[in-house]
């Protein structure tokens, strides 16, 4: 059976899992009886509910004569070393572009990775159906941005699919009235223009690009086999990363098709496979014969740009809502995940807390909400860039960033972004949205994207991406300027008591609510923290007023997401994760010390 082997990448929420979707359909690939969800390559439950594909993953269809294995990768910038990784494995990338919002930054981004590898390009314009769709100024558009970033005069002369994912419908015309009722006019684009597998005569070569992990046979590496055969329960060698070579027994070797990882007995050049056998097999590694080890070059994994302090949890609370609350089932958890991930790091920071680095914080923010709902419980620091020393000078990472809001907002984001350290490059008006493009240090957006939704009421659409380090400037840039309300008293919250402190600031409980000393309960009107109690009860006395009890009516309190709080704490504050409560509170729960570290600080 011949081969094609192809990544889909675009920017987050342009349609690439929705289109795998169809594409599995149209193939034939599903059973007719076979019950199959939307968005079926979204297997996590977060990336279900987000609507974001956050682990790349692997699928295969058979049409006509072809096996076509696909790779649906991530979209958001924090993943973008997944993308990157995964050129290695294909020749070929299917670019997603939605009809009205055209090319955005993370469309730039992942064909920018597309280009380096030399993979041959299809353009499929998503979402012809929407009433503003513009796919031809969208097609243009993307042949600016192939101009832009350098390519080949062949790669400008791509092949383009119109298609609307969701209804199932496509074309090659950007005419609606031609749409025709199936996707086999994207099926037989692939089959036409992408090429095939580049494989070389040789000894056995595999490179793992992506790691997997289950616990009954460890880290499983999937990747490409760029030349000779593989079979189970054959004796290989692995070129580690420093140039040392280990012995293994393949153990399991699998393929793919459809939703399904198959068992399979052996693999040629051209094949996407998993295979499993070595306990700490590696990306970037190489798997050959016995006795003719050659190593690949090795891949880039982009480096981690933020950092947190993941903890047990200190609160009077610990253990009263979670099972997983020691260092050592935190510690076990943390170890699991670099198994799978690549890109995240830890290190002991005390006894009973972790430094853990990622590549933003959706990343860790992900982490964070995993182990949540597995029940564990932590306090986690607020997130702080990675500063490095370039040839002796402090250095931070800065992103390009993009946004686009209504023009009554203009004002008020260009405002908030001038005390966040960012440059302003370009400004443009498009469909009646302004468009603005800036340099941004990493650590001034952080705690921006709650801000910016509030100020553009949800309107806004921001987005970045890592660009490079630049010299560390010494501004005070990311810190909160408001103070908050924080509790001087252990119990319960009353309605009394909170109405009481209503004029003071926003609270964030509502009555009824358990309280500890040293928890945050609000948001303060001014730039200081104010103590209060919000366990005090109405004084009752035996004599009646003349004046009637009325009922207090409070306002909605502000609902804290983990995101919002990770975005909001300073750094002498913590949150505390449970799987039931997501609590804010200071590093220092007793009101006395604190306000002595205050005054030392001051």
């Amino acid at each position: 059976m011949k081969k094609k082997n192809i990544a889909i990448i675009a920017h987050v929420d342009h349609g690439k899992t929705t289109l795998v979707d169809k594409l599995l359909q149209a193939s034939g690939t599903f059973r007719e009886n076979e019950n199959v969800q939307e968005r079926v390559m979204d297997s996590n439950d977060i990336e279900r509910e987000r609507g974001i594909t956050i682990l790349a993953k692997t699928t295969a269809i058979n049409y006509k004569d072809y096996r076509i294995n696909i790779l649906d990768t991530p979209g958001h910038a924090d993943f973008g070393g997944e993308v990157e990784r995964i050129m290695n494995m294909v020749d070929n990338v299917i670019l997603v572009v939605d009809a009205y919002e055209g090319t955005m930054p993370q469309t730039r981004f992942v064909l920018k990775k597309a280009m380096e590898a030399h993979v041959k390009p299809i353009v499929v314009v998503n979402k012809v159906d929407k009433p503003a769709a513009r796919p031809k100024e969208v097609v243009d558009e993307v042949m600016e941005l192939f101009i832009d970033l350098g390519a080949d005069i062949d790669d400008l002369d791509f092949p383009v699919a119109y298609v609307s994912a969701v209804n199932g419908t496509s074309s090659l015309s950007p005419d609606l009235s031609t749409q025709e009722e199936d996707m086999t006019k994207v099926l037989d684009l692939i089959i036409d223009n992408a090429v095939d597998p580049k494989v070389s005569e040789g000894s056995l070569q595999f490179q793992p690009a992506l790691l997997d992990y289950n616990d009954f046979v460890g880290r499983i590496g999937i990747g490409l086999v760029k030349r000779g055969k593989i079979k189970l329960n054959q004796m290989v060698s692995c070129v580690r990363v420093d140039g040392s070579i280990k012995q293994f027994r393949v153990a399991k070797l699998y393929g793919f098709l459809g939703l399904k990882r198959i068992e399979i007995e052996e693999a040629e050049a051209g094949d996407i496979i998993a295979i499993a056998g070595l306990p700490d097999i590696s990306v970037g590694e190489t798997v050959c014969e016995v006795g003719s080890e050659e190593a690949l070059p090795l891949l880039r994994i982009d480096e981690p740009t933020l950092q947190m302090n993941f903890g047990v949890n200190t609160s009077p609370f610990c253990g009263k809502e979670g099972k997983l609350v020691t260092a050592r089932k935190i510690e076990e958890r943390l170890t699991k995940e670099t198994e799978r991930d690549v890109s995240l790091k830890i290190k002991p920071y005390d006894n009973e807390s972790w430094t853990v680095s990622g590549r933003g914080e959706l990343h860790l923010g992900i982490l964070i909400e995993n182990m949540r709902r597995e029940g564990y419980e932590l306090q986690v620091s607020k997130p702080e860039v990675i500063i490095k020393e370039i040839d002796g000078v402090k250095c931070e990472p800065y992103e390009e960033l993009q946004i686009e809001c209504p023009e009554e907002c203009v004002g008020s984001i260009i405002e908030q972004l001038g005390t966040r350290g960012a440059v302003m490059i370009n400004m443009s008006n498009v469909n009646g949205q302004t468009r603005l493009l800036y340099d941004i240090p990493s650590r001034g957006l952080i705690g921006f994207s709650t801000d910016f939704m509030t100020t553009t009421k949800g309107y806004g659409i921001m987005n970045h991406s890592f660009k490079e380090y630049r010299p560390y400037e010494s501004v005070d840039i990311g810190e909160r300027k408001l103070g908050v309300l924080v509790s001087m008293e252990n119990g319960k919250s009353t309605a009394y008591a909170l109405g009481a402190l209503e004029d003071r600031g926003i609270m964030f409980v509502e009555p009824g609510v358990e309280i500890y000393e040293g928890m945050i309960v609000g948001e303060h009107s001014r730039e200081n923290d104010l103590a209060v109690n919000v366990v005090k009860g109405k004084n009752l006395t035996n004599t009646r007023s003349a004046g009637k009890d009325h009922t207090v009516v409070l306002k909605r309190p502000r609902e804290i997401t983990l995101e919002y709080a990770l975005d909001y704490i300073n750094s002498d504050e913590l949150v505390e994760v449970t799987p039931l409560n997501i609590r804010l509170r200071k590093k220092i729960l007793n009101t006395e010390l604190r306000k002595k570290a205050d005054s030392k600080k001051a």
